[in-house]
Parts: structure tokens; sequence; C-alpha cells
């Protein structure tokens, strides 16, 4: 299987670089749940609009009925031009992950590496098909962890991964910034929640419009929320590519 070799920022043709804004902790506002009925509701419409293409397009749309809500699948989709991303499973063989364990950079302490590897702990727990295993040797890994002191742009967490043809993702590569770009340390909880946001781009979510969800764009929140759960469950429980039928 051909894997894509692509340019820096070509989610389209295969590979996706995607970071996150960190924000201090605020109280978010409750928001109502309903960010992603209009685009399920559209990829149902036009799904059931084209002829029949057998029991993978009945089931797609069966399962996008009976599990989007209380989801943010709707915004993964409509980023992602209806094309879904994400690992093959992996219940038996789960994927190697090496964290950069000392780093020169001024004010990096060893909690951070204890953090990140609480945050994987985290997506673990969620019991998808894929599954996290710490490595020391980092020839080894298929995931890696990197630390930056900071980027020039307002974020302090970026991801990269690379994917096949079939738009399954091969590797990853997610880069932690120390200080925010305006100079402030991350303390060790902000280091923790931004890494459970990275990760879950690594598994293959986007950004959600759902400020009490660790996908959102600025992290507010310190754990994973339940539609942060549910969506990487319903997105696992899909086909990766472009959902069967529909135009693209």
């Amino acid at each position: 299987m051909k894997r894509a070799v692509l340019p820096l920022l070509s989610l389209a043709l295969g590979l996706s670089v995607l970071g996150a804004i960190h924000a201090p902790v605020a109280e978010p506002k409750p928001v109502r749940h309903t960010i992603s009925s209009g685009a399920i509701a559209r990829v149902l419409r036009e799904v059931a609009a084209l002829p029949s293409r057998g029991a993978d397009r009945s089931s797609v749309m069966q399962r996008l009925r009976d599990e989007e809500s209380g989801t943010y699948i709707g915004d993964i989709l409509r980023e992602r031009d209806s094309s879904l991303a994400r690992w093959s499973g992996r219940e038996d063989s789960p994927l190697s992950v090496w964290i950069q364990p000392q780093s020169p950079l001024d004010d990096f302490s060893n909690s951070y590496v204890n953090r990140v590897r609480e945050a994987f702990e985290a997506w673990n727990d969620v019991d998808l098909p894929v599954q996290f295993a710490f490595v020391r040797d980092s020839a080894q890994a298929e995931v890696h962890v990197n630390w930056i002191d900071h980027f020039d742009e307002p974020i302090s967490g970026r991801t990269r991964w690379a994917r096949d043809d079939d738009w399954v993702i091969t590797d990853a590569n997610i880069i932690l910034a120390l200080h925010h770009n305006q100079g402030d340390l991350l303390d060790d909880d902000s280091m923790r929640a931004m890494a459970m946001h990275e990760i879950g781009h690594l598994l293959g979510l986007d950004h959600t419009t759902d400020s009490l969800s660790i996908m959102a764009p600025k992290v507010r929140v310190r754990q994973l929320s339940s539609a942060d759960r549910a969506t990487a469950r319903l997105l696992y429980a899909l086909p990766t590519g472009p959902l069967p039928g529909l135009p693209h």
C-alpha cells in the first residue's frame, strides 16, 4: 500500500499539521450539544439521495443516526470534506510512544514527562481499539513527543501525522512548548491538558466549537468530556476515507 509523502500543511493530500491555542483556565459557558446536527443531517440527505451502494452505505447512515447525538463528529466531517482519518484497529498491538525524557531547554521539568504520560493514559481509558504503550528507544516508536521552548504562533502544541491512500494514519509526532509564545511557563496541569488535546489530533479528531471539550481550539478544560469520548468512539466505528456514497 502506497504511503502519501506530501508537503507540510497538506491535509487534503495526506499530511495533517494541527495545533492548539492555550488559554488560561476560565469557567466555560455551557453550550448546547447541537454542533454536529446540521452537518450530519446534510451528510444523511446527500447519501440518501444517491443510488444505493449496498450495505456499507446503509450501515454508515444508520451508525450516524444512532450515535451522532452528543458528539462533534459533524465538526470533523465539515473540516475534512466528509472524510475521516484514523489509525487502524490495534487491539493486540498498542501504538508505541516515545516521550523525550530530558531537554536542555530552560524551565524543563521531569514532571512534564509524567503529565504527558498521564494524558496518553487518559485516552487509553476511553477504551478505543487503539491503545498506547511507552517505549524507551525512540527508534522503536511510532509516535514521538518532543519539547520546544515556544512557538512563534499563538499555540502551545502541534501534531503532525501522515496517512496512506486509505486514510489510515501511519505515524505521528507531537511537539509541546514549555512556554506560551508570549513567554509564560505552562504549569503541570496545563501541560497535561495540552497533551490530551494533541493526542486527540493524533487519534484523528479535529477541533470543535464546544468549549467544554478538550478538543476546543482554545483549551480551557482539564479533562476529557463525554463528547470527546463519544466522538472518538464513533470515529473508530466508522470507515476511513470519504464516507460511502458522498461526492468529493
